[in-house]
């Protein structure tokens, strides 16, 4: 699955644990990222909270 952000040493990634989002095969995305409690989501899902920047690097990485 490839890493559309989190690049190793940037500004929030000196410990390796970044914000990231990941493209599947299938052309949807998976979200890494700080657990959010804004709601409650339905039950099997959960929240994680993104930085703008991680959305903009995603959008950068796929030349959008």
């Amino acid at each position: 699955m490839p890493r559309l952000t989190g690049s190793a040493g940037g500004p929030e990634c000196d410990d390796g644990d970044c914000p990231n989002i990941y493209r599947t095969e299938g052309g949807s995305f998976v979200v890494q990222g700080d657990l959010s409690d804004a709601f409650v989501p339905p039950a099997g899902e959960c929240l994680v909270e993104i930085p703008e920047r991680v959305l903009r690097e995603a959008v950068r990485a796929l030349g959008w």
